[in-house]
């Protein structure tokens, strides 16, 4: 049994959400193929430290054999049950909306947890090495215009930025399944849906076909 995390990025309710309907399709489709066990994390409902002053001087003062103050032991500590819990999946599947071109901000905050030098990727001689080698990510994401071809995909910051990193750690096996174009043409949205759902649905055969 393969374990899956499913990071949802969207605080709104499912049946609001274009990209949250698709994931659920997603995983439905997927727990019809094969034998996971999945784990949810919705980033808006967690606690998701953010590097900022306190975290940095404790990292310093971790490398230089300090002591921690109380609250970056804390802090310290669930950063590393995020990194821990993000280790121990097979797949991951990130669920995210497009928000002004870019990611909800929590989203960054959870990846600066979980691109962790020494965990996730090390530095060598002939540069950064990842450490995920084998893993499997699968990026859900619900884009209001269309992006995927044309003058606009130069601005499809969202998947470029979450491949690369993913590849940065050692992760290629790497899909992006969209929906998109809903605010652009609502009155094809729920077709546009439908159309989604058949990649989705495609998808799940190729990335798990040996799960």
């Amino acid at each position: 049994m393969k374990k899956v995390l499913v990071v949802n990025s969207n605080p709104k309710p499912n049946e609001i959400s274009f990209g949250l309907r698709l994931g659920e399709h997603y995983l439905a489709s997927l727990q019809a193929a094969a034998d996971v066990q999945i784990e949810r994390v919705n980033l808006y409902e967690e606690n998701i430290p953010l590097i900022d002053g306190s975290v940095l001087d404790g990292w310093g003062k971790a490398a230089a054999g300090e002591t921690l103050s109380e609250q970056q032991l804390q802090t310290m500590g669930r950063m590393n049950e995020i990194l821990e819990q993000f280790i121990a999946a097979d797949v991951v599947i990130f669920i995210t909306p497009m928000w002004n071109l870019s990611y909800p901000p929590l989203l960054k905050a959870y990846i600066d947890n979980v691109i962790i030098a020494g965990r996730t990727f090390k530095y060598t001689a002939e540069g950064p090495q990842g450490l995920l080698n084998g893993k499997k990510v699968v990026h859900i994401e619900a884009r209001g215009g269309f992006y995927s071809e044309g003058p606009a995909q130069a601005m499809r910051f969202t998947d470029s930025y979450l491949s690369a990193v993913m590849a940065f750690i050692g992760i290629t096996e790497y899909e992006n399944v969209v929906v998109e174009g809903m605010n652009a043409v609502p009155d094809r949205a729920e077709a546009l849906l439908e159309e989604a759902k058949q990649r989705a649905e495609a998808s799940v055969k190729r990335m798990f076909a040996q799960v």
